[in-house]
């Protein structure tokens, strides 16, 4: 099991525009979420076991900030090709299992998650209602297999502390999983420029 950390995008960022088609077909944007105080953007897929062993707690855990005012979006930008179970169908059956209540779209292109520089599944960014990133860490220290409950400790202290009105502590440790799945030729390197 590979193990890629986050980019870790450079705090106070502006969301990058996107506009993909969710699982049920329609398309969605950035700026359907304009309302919201607070947008969490989490890259990932179905097959990932980083994304398998927070899926739920993931789920769980928007089902309670959602009523607050944030906003989630999950994002797929594994090449299907190459990764059937991450295609658009699979995806639907993800979705549909899993009880998201959120889009879950897929990035055909890869140009969403480049525009993000996400490395990894999952890759989550949390931007503020100017849609600036606040936080692009971890959802919190648990991994597979090494027996830290799984509780988005570090994911909710961030909400909890955007909800709040206060800045968030610039000291955020990286999520780590599995590399996005680029299609050949298409590997961004995040390192130049």
């Amino acid at each position: 099991m590979a193990r890629t950390p986050s980019t870790m995008l450079p705090l106070g960022t502006p969301a990058p525009d996107f506009a993909l088609p969710n699982v049920d077909g329609k398309v969605v944007s950035l700026a359907d979420f304009n309302k919201s105080p607070g947008l969490l953007v989490v890259f990932m897929c179905n097959h990932c076991p980083y994304v398998k062993h927070i899926r739920d707690a993931l789920v769980q855990l928007v089902r309670e900030y959602q009523p607050r005012g944030i906003a989630a979006v999950g994002i797929s930008s594994n090449d299907a090709g190459q990764y059937p179970d991450d295609g658009p169908a699979k995806m639907a059956d993800e979705a549909r299992t899993a009880g998201f209540t959120f889009p879950y779209l897929f990035d055909e292109s890869q140009a969403v998650a480049k525009a993000y520089r996400a490395a990894c599944t999952p890759d989550l960014f949390l931007f503020g209602n100017d849609r600036k990133l606040v936080y692009r860490g971890q959802f919190d220290a648990s991994r597979p297999g090494n027996g830290i409950p799984v509780t988005g400790k570090d994911l909710r202290a961030a909400l909890d502390v955007l909800l709040a009105g206060r800045p968030i502590s610039p000291d955020q440790t990286p999520s780590l999983g599995c590399n996005i799945k680029w299609r050949a030729g298409n590997e961004p390197d995040y390192h130049k420029g």
